[in-house]
């Protein structure tokens, strides 16, 4: 698969006086992931609903085609004929992860305890996005992994061989490491233990729990056992609350709006957006009760108000980290000053995200101080903002913030590479357009 030139194509969001109507989201990226991981290395059939179609998901299962999995595909509806542990095949060609970290994170895991070579590359800015976070614990249980600058950078080449398990603190809390070192401890002798400093996103244990591994999971703490078997199974994806988010502060700032977003997921450890929201003031209810494939699933309805500036820190900011870019958005419409800290790890992401922030807030009229890890933000109290023209940076996250910012401005918001937000929401500027009220 050929990676898409994610930094092509020009869009023009509109203004308008908030969102309204009754919508769904795509399903969730990160459990889209792992589901097709999972079932690869699992025994029989798994049956996937709901999955994401977006250029990163895409390029995970064009990962596990390389190395012999037969997957197909019928919209949001996959099929996998998983071959066991032990049942996949030497990859003929490089692995492209395309602009994928978690692709090319959770691959590396995987691929440290399987008794073959590969190697990884990606895209541009993939290629700049530091992996020696996961190498060298990785190393640690005795992978065989090379690359550029001593394995920091991609592409990097993975002799797999046998694993020891390890017990190890993580310098952060991360799910793309922490689920790297659990899919590498499948295939290590004795028990892998990790604990994180704070609990990151929890998908990959619970659904590791679906398909029978031998998992346990306290406090900021998981251990897993390595097993020489998994096992199919059906898996249903809830909306992702990451794709929600745009349309959850977009109608939270703007005056007019009304929007129900329907089935999307409320895993405790994804909601930190709609508590930061509701801590600047926003009228936000969730209607949950119901579960899939081990997920939370709820109803979210947002009615227009007026935010207020707050003070949004480490801790707070974790259950929301790849939220950034929209509550800067929601800090620029709100009335008085917001401060972000505490997102150091945002500068090495798809873009340097607070970099290209507070870029794009200063663009369109919006005044903001840069930090070193964070964003101190002048709201406008609800005044529209100049607009003008925009860089994605090859962000989908960046492109899709800005696109909400440009309901508050008076001329509207261009954005150049606009493309790259079929990395994970594709149809989301018509879904935009479809809700917003003139």
């Amino acid at each position: 698969m050929k990676a898409k030139d994610i930094f092509t194509g020009t869009e023009r969001a509109l203004p308008g006086k908030g969102l309204r109507g009754e919508i769904t989201v795509p399903g969730d990226k990160s459990i889209s992931h792992r589901a097709v991981i999972l079932g690869s290395i699992a025994e029989g059939p798994t049956e996937i609903y709901g999955f994401l179609e977006g250029e990163d998901n895409l390029s995970t299962i064009e990962a596990f085609r390389l190395m012999g999995v037969r997957i197909e595909r019928d919209g949001g509806r996959v099929s996998v004929e998983g071959r066991g542990l032990e049942g996949l095949s030497e990859p003929e060609d490089v692995i492209n992860a395309g602009n994928s970290g978690t692709t090319t994170r959770l691959l590396l895991g995987l691929l440290a305890g399987r008794p073959f070579f590969s190697a990884i590359t990606g895209d541009a800015s993939l290629r700049k996005r530091p992996m020696k976070r996961v190498v060298d614990p990785l190393r640690k249980m005795g992978a065989s992994i090379s690359g550029r600058k001593d394995g920091s950078l991609l592409p990097l080449a993975v002799s797999g061989g046998r694993l020891n398990g390890i017990e190890y603190r993580t310098p952060v809390a991360s799910a793309q490491l922490k689920s790297a070192l659990l899919l590498a401890g499948l295939s290590a002798g004795g028990e892998t233990v990790i604990e994180e400093p704070e609990k990151s996103r929890d998908h990959t244990e619970r659904m590791l729990g679906l398909f029978g591994a031998a998992i346990r999971a306290s406090g900021n703490s998981v251990s897993i056992k390595s097993t020489n078997r998994l096992r199919g199974c059906k898996i249903i994806v809830p909306g992702d609350i990451s794709s929600a988010a745009f349309f959850l502060a977009g109608a939270a700032l703007a005056p007019e709006s009304e929007l129900l977003i329907r089935q999307v997921g409320i895993n405790p450890t994804r909601v930190g957006i709609i508590d930061i929201l509701r801590k600047m003031g926003g009228s936000i209810e969730v209607h949950g009760g119901s579960e899939a494939s081990g997920e939370p699933v709820g109803d979210i309805l947002v009615r227009g108000t007026r935010l207020r500036g707050a003070d949004i820190a480490g801790t707070e900011l974790l259950p929301a980290i790849d939220e950034f870019p929209i509550l800067c958005v929601a800090a620029a419409f709100a009335e008085g000053t917001t401060t972000i800290s505490g997102a150091a790890e945002l500068r090495v992401k798809e873009s340097d995200r607070i970099a290209a922030m507070s870029e794009c807030l200063s663009a369109i009229g919006v005044r903001n101080t840069e930090t070193e890890d964070g964003m101190v933000i002048e709201g406008t109290g609800g005044k529209r903002a100049a607009g003008g023209s925009v860089k994605s940076r090859g962000d989908h996250r960046i492109a899709m913030a800005m696109a909400i910012a440009a309901l508050m401005t008076e001329g509207g918001v261009s954005m150049e590479g606009a493309g790259c937000v079929d990395v994970s929401f594709p149809g989301f500027f018509e879904l935009l357009e479809r809700t917003r009220v003139e």
